[in-house]
């Protein structure tokens, strides 16, 4: 089966690449900034009421923040994390499968998960997360797959079909505006 044309996943292979080279560059960016600091102080009305005795005090003045609100806190993941983590599995699966049933696509999957990786600037431990799922994905398939077979196909199918909706409801839930 090498050389064989992969089922019609040039749709969403498409929106695979199309996710690392526009959307994923604003996602990164982060969605519009909610502050997160908790409801801890009354910010006096005037001629209102006043902080309780005892409380923190209360947030810096308007305009003291950064843009778009309060920095993210350091070390915690973007909420779309996981969906990230799952899309550097599936695309280390299509690493693997497609270039075993002769793709011809060379490090097409490898160099999206690069751009993922670039577009994203994660910390190191955040880094090491999606390489790990990158590998996993790889190494899972390689494991049992040694030659390309009609369930390999379903599973690149699959997992081609899964990648865009990925990409899909990142960009739809987290993209921005342009």
């Amino acid at each position: 089966m090498r050389g064989r044309r992969i089922g019609d996943g040039r749709t969403a292979a498409a929106a695979l690449v199309l996710l690392a080279v526009t959307v994923l560059p604003a996602v990164a960016a982060g969605p519009a900034k909610i502050p997160l600091a908790p409801l801890t102080s009354v910010t006096p009305a005037p001629g209102g009421l006043t902080p309780l005795a005892g409380s923190p005090p209360p947030a810096p003045p308007a305009g003291s923040a950064p843009p778009g609100g309060l920095a993210p806190v350091p070390g915690t993941p973007p909420p779309y994390d996981d969906q990230l983590l799952r899309l550097s599995e599936i695309l280390g699966s299509l690493q693997y499968l497609r270039q075993l049933c002769g793709s011809g696509e060379g490090t097409l999957w490898r160099d999206q998960m690069q751009d993922l990786i670039d577009s994203e600037q994660p910390d190191d431990t955040r880094k090491a997360r999606f390489i790990d799922r990158f590998n996993h994905g790889y190494d899972s398939f390689r494991s049992v797959y040694r030659s390309c077979t009609p369930a390999a196909v379903v599973a690149i199918d699959r997992y081609m079909e899964e990648g865009a909706g990925i990409a899909s409801d990142v960009a739809a839930r987290y993209g921005r505006e342009k």
